[in-house]
């Protein structure tokens, strides 16, 4: 019987943050991830990572949790009320790349899985993720790669998965209150159970298994571009579009939260440094007004954009 395993879960979503910590310390060359493991009062814990200060990512966290308890909040069972009275499971690993150079993306993955049970009853459960690029100047190749390595981490699924998670994507991170995306997009998913349990974990293994062949290729190219204080100051003040995504409507963030999670571990994802500027635009026909309008919309990048 195709039935969860939660051990076998967990144990792919260790290795994937040791191989991603590993990967973005070599890339940096200067700082390591400093580990601090915590355990919830609730039941559970995590490790998470942090490398700040970097040569290269001014500051990048890489987080995993495995957190359980009797009862979810009320938060969590308003809209999924037959998850009301049981005991969950909630596992994954999330991160988000704050690079120094203005040049290079921010970058945030993340996989994950839940599951609720119940004597007597068959146990609720799915996976969700995903990955998304978040660049303050773009380049049209940086946004091909990204989407056609989507696009490949989909492709043994179904012809019709990339073309339904990248919509998906491009729905989620958007800010109605701005009525702008918050970046190129990639891939989001969420309460995938309907091909059964194998092949959702596959699926989700396919996802963070492409995350690194997707970001450190566009890490590299422009991790040298020479940059200065204009693009600096536009980099602090598109940071703060990310500040209000994470705090506004991000799922993890809100469930984290009202669950009980660690605060510091929930809001790693938040960039070190930020600028508001009050009801400022770019000049028309500057690098920073391309990004509006070429790149802030959604466009089919895996067929060249």
């Amino acid at each position: 019987m195709d039935r969860p395993d939660i051990d076998a879960v967990k144990t792919y979503l260790l290795d994937l943050q040791d191989r991603i910590c590993q990967a973005l310390s070599e890339e940096d060359g200067k700082e390591r991830f400093r580990e601090d493991a915590w355990e919830r009062p609730q039941g559970g814990g995590g490790r998470t990572r942090v490398l700040a200060e970097g040569a290269v990512f001014e500051q990048a966290g890489v987080n995993f949790s495995h957190v359980f308890g009797n009862n979810l909040p009320a938060s969590a069972t308003a809209h999924r009320p037959e998850l009301a009275g049981r005991r969950f499971q909630a596992l994954g690993v999330s991160l988000v790349i704050h690079p120094r150079n203005p040049y290079i993306p921010t970058s945030h993955a993340n996989v994950r899985f839940f599951i609720a049970e119940k004597d007597g009853e068959p146990p609720i459960w799915w996976f969700g993720g995903g990955f998304d690029l978040t660049p303050y100047y773009g380049f049209e190749e940086d946004c091909i790669h990204w989407h056609r390595t989507a696009r490949e981490a989909c492709r043994p699924f179904g012809e019709d998965v990339y073309p339904r998670f990248k919509r998906w994507c491009d729905e989620y991170f958007f800010l109605k209150h701005r009525n702008e995306p918050r970046g190129i997009g990639g891939l989001f998913f969420d309460d995938l159970n309907d091909w059964g349990f194998q092949q959702s974990f596959a699926f989700m293994k396919s996802v963070g298994d492409h995350y690194l062949p997707a970001y450190l290729p566009i890490v590299q190219r422009r991790r040298h571009t020479p940059w200065g204080e204009r693009e600096r100051d536009f980099q602090l003040y598109r940071r703060g579009r990310y500040v209000e995504f994470n705090l506004v409507y991000d799922r993890g963030t809100l469930f984290g939260l009202q669950s009980g999670g660690r605060t510091e571990s929930i809001l790693m994802s938040l960039p070190p440094l930020v600028r508001w500027r009050y009801d400022w635009h770019p000049e028309p026909g500057t690098p920073e007004a391309r990004l509006y309008q070429d790149f802030l919309r959604p466009r089919d990048w895996a067929e060249g954009g």
